[in-house]
Parts: C-alpha cells; structure tokens; sequence
C-alpha cells in the first residue's frame, strides 16, 4: 500500500493546502494557470512543504507532458535524452512540455549547462525544487532565465486542515474511529513539514491497529515517536541560517543568543568541528587585534573538540563563544587584508624592492640584491627606517587601528617609529 503522504496528494490547485502567497486568489502561480501559460521557475523552501506536488497539479491542469528527473540520479546524457522527448512530444500551439527537476541544487555545472538552450528557446518550461538556496546552488545564466518563487514552512492552521482532511478523505483512516484530543505534540514534531505530519499520523494509527478507537493526545505521540526529529538539515538552508545567525550574535556582543544558535546545532546534529572552525574564522575576523587571546582560545576549543569529541565538546565550545561574544571586537586585520587583496588585484605584480631582495648567488648580489638592506636587530629599540613597499605602492596605507585599548597602543607605536606618515 502507498505512504500516506502519497495517497493523499492533491491533483488540483483547490486541493492544495499552503503557499498561500503563491496559489490562494490573485496569487502569481494560481494568475498562470488560469491564463494557461507558465514561464520557467525554481521552487524553494524546506522539505515537506509541497514543491514536487504544485509541479504535479501545474502539468495536470494545463495537460501539457511532463518529465521528471532526479539530480541525486540522473546525468548529463539522461538530461538531453529526455529534452529529445519533449522535442518530439510538443504539438504545434500547445504549450512547452514541462521539465521539473527535484533537488537540482545537486546537479553539477556543465548539467545545468545543459539545460539552458532548451529553457531558453522554449523546448522546455523548467520547473526546479530546492531545498538550499538558489543564488549559491544555481549557476546564473540558467537562473536568469527563471523566476525563484519561496516555499514556506505551513502554519498551523494548515498543518490542522491537512490532519482533518486525511482523516476525513483517505479511504484507510476513514473507516477507522480516531478521536484527536491534543495536537500540540504533533505539530511541534512536524515542524511546518506536511509530509512529516501525516507519516506521524500513520504511525500513530498503525501504532493502535489493535484498538477500536485510535486515540491521538501528545503522549501518545511522543512514546510512538520516541525521540524529536528536530526539523534541522545540517545539509540545508536551516544550516546556513543558524550558523549566520550565530555569527552575527557573537559580533554582535550578544552571549546569549550565540549560546542559544550553538544549542540549536549541536541539538540538530551540527558537526562539532565545523562550528569550532567558524569560532577560530570569528576570533580573527570580528575579535582581531582587540582581543589576540580570543584567536588563542578559539584555536584551544577547536583542539579539545577534535580530542574529546561530543557530548563534552560542547564545553569548550561554549566557552569560546562566550567569550569571543564578551570580547571587544575589531575587523581592522580583517579589512586590511581585503584591502591590500584589492590593491594587489588593481596593481598587479609590483617590483620588490632590490635591497629586499635575497642575494643566494653572485650574479644576484652583482645585480643589487639585498645591496643597502638595513637588519633591524642592528639599530637602537629594533627599527629603522627604509622603504618596504614596492615604489609605485609607497606611502600606501592598508592596516588602520580602530578604536580599542589594544589597536590604540599599536597605533602609538607606529606613530612613534614612522611619525606622520603611518597616521
């Protein structure tokens, strides 16, 4: 027997639960079928929340053919062996044949390089779902040419108006006597994920085969589950929007939050050394010079973690997060190095001075290397002046202190080495 989920798939736009802003009345896909005619587009939000389905009802109600690949499966010659059969299966006046591709954040370049001749003569209307974001996943001739439409997770009154339309409509559950005393358990679990909803409901019911009335109260949910599937993709856009999140908390000088997202991943499954690596990235880009020992103590954490692994690991990764988050912050290496990458880009390969130079032959040192080159350790307090910049880039400026106790003492101390021209 087909999975819930699959039974209950809607056929027709009316059927279909969510996605209001893009299906309910005046909506831009609901305006497209009812003029009969789609354009290209991709799909994208989360698991479960309907995106292979509303490609299903568009081919359905416009009768058009429609092909079907997987990215996890399919190559670059399945790809133009099925444009070949839209070819040959397009009727004059009818519209395009529809091509969607699940999960096509998975298809390489040179597949998705495939596809842009037939969407863009028309050979094919593509319909994309992804579950990651398209402007990283998606190269971008190919998603000029398509509009990007946003899936959100379903709310609970559609979550609740999909639990009674599986109750009431499935040939299976209605002829069984379920009696739904509380829902909160359920819904925390499904997490805005259709799919997860009903494959819980067809536990739950399965679990009281045996009964005469199957009963559903958030008790009985959580025994049959047994553990929370946190709705968390460490794959998946939910990745990406935790790890930022966590971030900015920490530049933000904000320990709360940033032990609260920490939580979240390593409740999610997070890999430990992935968020031990963004701390050390943190320490040096948002800390910096203000605080050197946040690099140390970053770099310490990333060790313990790599040494004891997790359920322990989460110490030392909190206490570095809460200490980068606590720490004075600066980007100023950070932005000096972007700045001297920049200048480098602009410039290209500028001469090294010859007296900086390393003279390991005699035709070297006849030519001028390392000629007049002053040791430092030689003069008074370690420093002399002498040009270190190549000639066309002297007297340019990348590194700036900003205003921290720390950067103010290293400031001075150019100032008192260079005079004006280091301010």
């Amino acid at each position: 027997m087909q999975p819930l989920a699959e039974r209950l798939r809607p056929k027709t736009i009316d059927e279909y639960i969510g996605q209001r802003h893009l299906v309910g009345e005046g909506a831009v896909i609901r305006r497209m079928l009812e003029q009969g005619r789609i354009s290209s587009f991709i799909l994208w939000g989360p698991p479960g929340v309907g995106k292979t389905t509303l490609a299903g009802i568009i081919a359905h109600t416009l009768d058009v053919p429609f092909f079907t690949l997987s990215a996890v499966t399919s190559g670059v010659k399945d790809v133009r062996e099925t444009i070949d059969k839209a070819k040959s299966s397009r009727f004059f006046g009818q519209n395009s044949p529809i091509l969607f591709i699940d999960e096509i954040h998975r298809f390489s370049k040179s597949q998705q390089d495939s596809l842009l001749g037939a969407v863009e003569q028309g050979v094919v209307t593509l319909i994309g779902a992804t579950t990651e974001n398209p402007s990283f996943e998606i190269i971008r001739p190919l998603l000029s040419r398509c509009q990007v439409y946003v899936l959100k997770s379903l709310e609970k009154d559609d979550l609740l108006a999909l639990l009674q339309s599986a109750i009431e409509k499935d040939l299976v559950l209605k002829e069984k006597k379920i009696e739904i005393q509380s829902t909160t358990a359920m819904l925390r679990y499904a997490g805005g994920d259709a799919r997860k909803l009903l494959n819980i409901l067809e536990l739950v019911v399965e679990s009281q085969s045996a009964e005469d009335t199957v009963v559903i109260n958030d008790d009985i949910v959580t025994e049959a589950l047994q553990q929370n599937p946190l709705a968390y993709d460490k794959d998946g856009e939910m990745h990406y929007d935790l790890i930022s999140a966590f971030i900015k908390s920490i530049r933000g000088s904000d320990p709360d939050a940033a032990v609260y997202y920490l939580a979240r991943m390593i409740e999610g499954g997070e890999d430990p050394l992935f968020i031990a690596r963004r701390l050390v990235i943190s320490a040096s880009e948002d800390i910096g010079l203000a605080n050197p020992n946040a690099l140390l103590l970053a770099n310490a954490a990333f060790d313990a973690v790599n040494k004891i692994g997790m359920p322990e690991g989460r110490i030392p990764l909190a206490e570095a997060t809460v200490y980068l988050a606590t720490s004075p912050k600066s980007n100023s290496a950070y932005m000096a190095v972007n700045d001297a990458l920049q200048y480098v880009g602009q410039t290209g390969n500028l001469p090294v001075p010859l007296h900086l130079r390393n003279a390991p032959t005699k035709l070297m040192s006849q030519l001028g290397y390392g000629k007049d080159y002053k040791y430092a350790h030689d003069y008074a307090g370690h420093f002399v002046r002498q040009q270190f910049l190549p000639d066309d880039a002297a007297g340019q400026r990348f590194w700036h202190a900003q205003d921290n106790a720390q950067e103010k003492k290293l400031y001075e101390r150019q100032v008192q080495l260079w005079g004006e021209e280091k301010k």
